[in-house]
């Protein structure tokens, strides 16, 4: 599963699958947690992360969404940049 950006000790990653099922989402890693995050609405599809985590990674997607979407799109990989 590539990894599309770190921060905080967050890894993002997504799966460039065929088979990777929808609706469209990455999934964000912090330390023994993950969770897979929707793209769209920012919902927790599975897993779960710290609060404090989780508004990291939510405030992250806000700012690449459509890079995402693009991504998840298409399957081409690109790094996207870390949250601030």
């Amino acid at each position: 599963m590539p990894v599309l950006s770190r921060f905080y000790g967050i890894v993002i990653r997504m799966y460039f699958q065929q088979s990777e099922h929808n609706p469209p989402h990455f999934h964000a890693i912090y330390g023994e947690h993950m969770a897979a995050i929707s793209i769209n609405d920012g919902t927790i599809l599975e897993g779960e992360l710290p609060n404090k985590a989780l508004e990291m990674v939510l405030e992250w997607n806000s700012m690449h969404k459509d890079a995402l979407l693009k991504i998840w799109e298409t399957q081409e990989f690109t790094t996207l940049s870390p949250l601030e």
